[in-house]
């Protein structure tokens, strides 16, 4: 059975639910909302198992062909909080001429170089396929369609879109054999993030498929600068990637161990959030934007710890700067599976 929900304007705050009571709210029409036909769809199921997943990829896996990578986060080495193996493993299978990719990470780490990065992918159980550290062989420039435009824009004061000052870029550093895939799932687990606030599909892609030494260093900057220029940064890196695919690209959140705290770090603290469920959707803005109207209509005390993360490190400009950006669309149908 199929259930069509409106999405109603940001939930910021308003009464927690449970339940089915969750999703009555969560995308409810609002005054300001757009037309159903304006709409994104968001396919959502609480079937958080191998079946529940293959469900609903076959919504949106339309423009899957070709050689397909599969984005995810290998995290660091048996990190506490890292999707059931199984989920992924499955899904895989499904996917012809599919492979995991990755790309090295800036930070002090095993992943920081190929051959260690590759042993982590062993323990924590990634290598049943094969797995293609992007980076390996060095890094490929991927334009960000209207950057130099906006950049240019803040000297006249004619922008539409504000940049929070400190340098922005109109290209982005990726692992180089990104270029070799055809089509991009984007397999993300949603949770907490010390510096996004959150970590979304906007996140999986924007730092996840930027080279270790040179995309990943564009974003953080020499100085890890945070706060909106770092998310800024992290969003236009996104809209490279995105736009590189074009319709060759869709999305996947899985909602379930919601910790505070991203894959990245190796000792995160246990989620206090109950598991939600799984998203899927062709549009980047609408699912991250549904991720995070689920979160916040969660009871109090399911949605406190990760909502503190979330506001504490202004992670809600991500969805603010995507929309400026015109990435998607922040109005969605919640469609459950």
């Amino acid at each position: 059975m199929v259930k069509k929900i409106e999405r109603r304007s940001f939930l910021k705050s308003g009464a927690a639910v449970a339940g089915a009571a969750l999703l009555s709210s969560v995308g409810s029409g609002s005054s300001q909302a757009a037309s159903p036909a304006d709409r994104s769809k968001v396919f959502f199921s609480k079937d958080l198992s191998y079946e529940g997943l293959l469900a609903l990829y076959a919504k949106v896996n339309q423009g899957m062909t070709g050689k397909i990578g599969i984005k995810l986060h290998t995290g660091e080495p048996n990190g506490p909080n890292l999707l059931p193996i199984e989920f992924i493993k499955g899904l895989q299978a499904e996917i012809p001429n599919s492979n995991i990719v990755e790309c090295n990470v800036l930070y002090p780490s095993p992943r920081q170089h190929a051959d260690t990065h590759r042993e982590v992918i062993k323990t924590n159980g990634f290598d049943f396929c094969a797995v293609d550290i992007m980076d390996e062989n060095g890094d490929a420039m991927l334009p960000i369609a209207g950057m130099q435009e906006i950049i240019d824009a803040q000297g006249s004061g004619s922008g539409a879109v504000k940049l929070t000052e400190g340098e922005h870029y109109a290209e982005v550093a990726v692992g180089k054999n990104l270029l070799n895939y055809d089509s991009l799932l984007v397999y993300t687990h949603f949770k907490g993030h010390a510096m996004g606030g959150f970590g979304g599909s906007l996140k999986n892609i924007a730092i996840g498929c930027a080279s270790g030494l040179v995309g990943k260093r564009m974003i953080h900057g020499d100085d890890w600068v945070r706060g909106p220029l770092f998310l800024e940064r992290m969003v236009e890196a996104g809209k490279g990637i995105a736009d590189h695919f074009g319709d060759n690209i869709t999305y996947i959140n899985v909602l379930k161990n919601i910790s505070v705290d991203c894959d990245c770090d190796a000792h995160g603290v246990a989620p206090t959030c109950r598991d939600i469920g799984i998203l899927a959707s062709t549009d980047i803005l609408a699912i991250d934007q549904a991720s995070v109207d689920l979160v916040y209509n969660m009871p109090e005390e399911d949605r406190h710890d990760i909502v503190e993360r979330i506001e504490s490190r202004q992670g809600l400009h991500q969805l603010k700067h995507m929309k400026a950006l015109g990435m998607g669309n922040a109005d969605y149908e919640l469609v459950q599976i």
